[in-house]
């Protein structure tokens, strides 16, 4: 049977870092992060015993490294539906992969929702999630809707996410600044090997939980300006740990700082504005609903900047009929 499913990318507001259990993607802290209205992945699937192997294209290509992830998280859907068949499989993104987006959040999303509907399987939302992590980690925080806590478990059942706030919950805005398409040099889930290298590590496990306590209780009274301190303060300790580690990890770009610095600047004059990065270049700035032209058209006059995505909170994975092939 053909299925297609649409995810989206999350932005972590509290962000993972560092895996207690590699094969089963078990992070060391739990996080707390929304799914993003305009930065998704659609994938069609099909297994059918008319294809002899698994046949996987992403973006109009055959990536060895991502389709051989992608045939290891069929394989995990295989053994759940006890089938053997193999699939074709064709997922595009509306956005640049591998530039700290979270492509592998709402592709490995969206792979797991269509991959466990054409195997026949009825699957709950947790069960997906947990599913989902086990091909990406952050891709258990696009299974459900908006505002979602990835928790933390020390077992594969009790690690997955769920929705603590709707979409429809708060009208914040994430402004993306993209100031370069390239990959970055050290993949999301090899620098994730290295985080116990940090001396700042364990420093940073001690507080976690008190960070997502404060960032649940930001959210649900809707204080945009201790949540704007709060995630701001949090991707700068994140990316401390990946500069302090060995090998260190430094994905920032000069567009990356300009753009910080700059939103920095406006909020000294007045625009309420925050940001917060993943392991990458580009920029995610959070504001207001009522700020958000004016946010953009500053962005549109920096030259580092080369595009602007506008998100809101967004839906998680779902279904769809509109198939790919």
């Amino acid at each position: 049977m053909k299925a297609t499913a649409i995810a989206p990318s999350n932005i972590a507001f509290i962000k993972y870092w560092g895996r207690k259990d590699e094969n089963l993607r078990l992070p060391e802290n739990g996080s707390i992060a929304m799914n993003l209205s305009n930065l998704t992945t659609t994938t069609t699937i099909e297994f059918s015993q008319k294809y002899t192997k698994d046949e996987i294209i992403i973006n109009g290509k055959t990536i060895k490294d991502e389709s051989a992830r992608a045939i290891t998280q069929l394989d995990r859907v295989r053994t759940l539906a006890q089938i053997n068949t193999h699939a074709k499989v064709i997922s595009i993104n509306n956005f640049s992969s591998s530039t700290g987006l979270s492509s592998s959040a709402s592709g490995f999303a969206a792979l797991t929702v269509a991959s466990a509907k054409s195997a026949g399987l009825n699957l709950s939302e947790k069960e997906l999630s947990i599913l989902a992590r086990q091909g990406s980690g952050s891709a258990c925080r696009s299974i459900p809707d908006g505002f979602v806590q990835w928790m933390n478990g020390d077992t594969s059942e009790t690690s997955f996410a769920k929705t603590i706030f709707n979409a429809n919950h708060w009208n914040i805005v994430d402004v993306v600044a993209l100031v370069s398409s390239s990959k970055k040099d050290i993949s999301t889930s090899e620098g994730q090997t290295i985080s116990g290298s940090s001396l700042f590590m364990d420093t940073r496990l001690k507080n976690i939980d008190n960070k997502i306590k404060k960032a649940i209780q930001y959210i649900k009274t809707k204080d945009f300006t201790a949540f704007g301190k709060l995630l701001e303060v949090e991707a700068l300790e994140l990316h401390a740990i990946m500069l302090t580690s060995w090998p260190s990890l430094i994905y920032w770009q000069n567009g990356t700082l300009i753009v910080m610095k700059a939103v920095k600047s406006w909020r000294n004059k007045g625009l309420e504005t925050y940001f917060t990065i993943n392991t990458g270049q580009d920029v995610h700035i959070i504001c207001q609903e009522k700020n958000t032209k004016i946010l953009v058209n500053k962005l549109k006059q920096l030259p580092e900047v080369k595009r602007v995505i506008i998100n809101k909170p967004a839906k998680g994975a779902r279904l769809t009929q509109n198939h790919l092939f």
